[in-house]
């Protein structure tokens, strides 16, 4: 049985879901920055700036 001691959850919405599997598995990620999908460039935009690797 797995331990539940080292692990971080949290509650996101789907936009920073989806932005979150697309910042980790690409290396390039073009966003149409329409209002849906506004908070996924922000989100990629963010991480990118504070130097997260994806």
């Amino acid at each position: 049985m797995m331990s539940n001691k080292n692990k971080i959850v949290s509650t996101i919405d789907g936009n920073e879901a989806a932005a979150y599997a697309a910042y980790r598995v690409n290396e390039v990620c073009a966003i149409y920055p329409i209002t849906p999908s506004s908070t996924m460039a922000e989100l990629a935009d963010e991480w990118a700036s504070k130097g997260i690797k994806n």
